[in-house]
C-alpha cells in the first residue's frame, strides 16, 4: 500500500494537476465558510486548488496535507499570484494545529484515502479536537466502483508545451469485504529527452452513510446533515454524499 504521503511525490505530484480529472469549484466552499464561519481550514489541500482561490476572496483559510512536494507546488503558485497561505505538512489523523476552526472541509473525496475504519476514526477525532465549538466540518465521501476490465491498460493523454504526459490503469484489486479498491496507476512523461515513469497503488476505502454515522459518533461529532450535491438528503444506498458535521456537546 502506498501511503498518500508518499503517492503524491516526485513524478506523480509533477503530473498531478494537468492530468487531474475534477477540480473543485471554490465558490461551493466559499459559500460553506461564509455559513460557518472563520477560520477555515482545508484538509488535504495538495497543490492549493481551491485554497487559493479562497485565499484570493479575502477568506481566513488555512491548509493541510501530507505530502511536501505538493505543498512546495502550493507555495509556489501562491507566490505566482501575490498570494500568503499558511499550510501545515501533517497527516489528517495526527493533526496538531495551533488555532480552532469554524469551518473545517475537504475539497473533494480526500477522506477516502484512509485506508482502514481505525484510521478514519483518528481523523474524525483530530476533526473534532480543532472545530470550535460552534464549529462545522464538511465531509464529501464516495463508493468507488470497480474498473471496467476494457479500461486496463488505456492512458489518458495530455500535451503540455515540452512533454507529452499520460496515466493509465495496470490492475486493480476491487474488495467489497474490506471496502478497499487498490489501483495500480502508472504515470508517464515522455519528452524529447526519454520516457520517465512510475507505476503507485492507489488505495481508496469507502464507507455507506451509515457506517460513516456510526464512525463520527464514536469520534464525538454530530451528524447535521447527510447530503447529494444539491443538497438534498440521501439514502443509506447513496453513492456520493457529503457529511456535515458537528461537535456533539451534549456530554458536556
Amino acid at each position: 500500500m502506498t501511503e498518500p504521503a508518499d503517492f503524491y511525490t516526485g513524478l506523480v505530484a509533477d503530473l498531478y494537476s494537468p492530468l487531474r480529472s475534477f477540480t473543485a469549484d471554490p465558490a461551493r466552499y466559499a459559500s460553506f465558510i461564509a455559513s460557518s464561519g472563520e477560520p477555515a481550514l482545508e484538509l488535504g489541500c495538495g497543490d492549493g486548488d481551491p485554497l487559493l482561490d479562497l485565499r484570493a476572496l479575502g477568506l481566513d483559510v488555512d491548509g493541510v496535507d501530507s505530502s511536501a512536494d505538493m505543498l512546495d507546488r502550493l507555495r509556489a503558485s501562491a507566490a505566482a499570484r501575490g498570494l500568503s497561505a499558511t499550510v501545515y505538512q501533517q497527516r489528517i489523523e495526527d493533526l496538531d494545529l495551533p488555532r480552532r476552526y469554524r469551518s473545517i472541509f475537504l475539497a473533494g473525496a480526500t477522506f477516502n484515502l484512509l485506508a482502514t475504519d481505525e484510521i478514519a476514526v483518528r481523523a474524525l477525532r483530530a476533526i473534532h479536537a480543532h472545530l470550535t465549538g460552534d464549529g462545522t466540518a464538511l465531509v464529501p465521501l464516495f463508493v468507488p466502483a470497480p474498473t471496467s476490465a476494457d479500461q486496463l491498460g488505456e492512458f489518458r493523454s495530455v500535451v503540455t508545451d515540452d512533454a507529452t504526459i499520460r496515466v493509465g490503469v495496470i490492475d486493480e484489486d476491487w474488495d467489497a469485504a474490506t471496502r478497499t479498491r487498490r489501483t495500480l496507476l502508472r504515470y508517464e512523461r515522455e519528452t524529447a529527452a526519454g520516457v520517465e515513469l512510475v507505476d503507485r497503488v492507489w488505495l481508496l476505502h469507502w464507507h455507506t452513510p451509515a457506517g460513516f454515522r456510526a464512525l463520527a459518533r464514536e469520534a464525538g461529532l454530530a451528524v447535521l446533515a447527510v447530503t447529494d450535491d444539491d443538497g438534498a438528503p440521501v439514502g443509506d444506498d447513496a453513492q456520493e454524499f457529503t457529511f456535515r458535521l458537528g461537535r456533539d456537546l451534549s456530554g458536556q
